[in-house]
């Protein structure tokens, strides 16, 4: 899905969001969002899964169920920019892919890639997360995590 301003998403710089529905990804976008808008930036929104280890899901949820849930994931996250930061063009992707690889992935060519930090994991995982400590050593441009 692409939304946005009259110019092409590949005539801007890109910023590539993740996203999962917590409240540290709410503010990687919000933080994303204000980047995109103050550089002129076309954002994508990316929000990745894998089934049957999509967390938070009971054990009789459906494929179809988690891929729904993950494109009304991107979905409201794209109504959200729409209506803080209509001039931003905006791609979003929901991605049948464990979250650091589809987030590595994303960054190729993008300027920035912004992560939540989570806090879910071991020591040093503890202060950044597992997913934005991933993508922190494999992104394909500069990162920044929200905290």
């Amino acid at each position: 899905m692409t939304v946005g301003g009259p110019e092409s998403p590949g005539s801007r710089p890109r910023i590539v969001v993740g996203v999962d529905g917590s409240a540290q990804s709410e503010r990687a976008l919000e933080w994303a969002t204000m980047q995109a808008q103050r550089t002129r930036a076309a954002l994508e929104i990316v929000t990745a899964w894998v089934f049957p280890g999509a967390l938070g899901y009971a054990l009789t949820t459906t494929v179809d169920e988690v891929r729904r849930h993950a494109r009304a994931l991107v979905d409201d996250s794209v109504s959200y920019v729409a209506g803080v930061a209509p001039d931003v063009p905006v791609h979003a992707d929901a991605r049948e892919q464990s979250p650091g690889p589809a987030l590595v992935e994303a960054s190729k060519g993008a300027d920035l890639l912004v992560v939540g930090s989570r806090g879910t994991g071991g020591f040093a995982e503890l202060l950044v997360g597992s997913v934005g400590m991933y993508c922190a050593r494999r992104a394909q441009c500069s990162v920044m995590i929200v905290r």
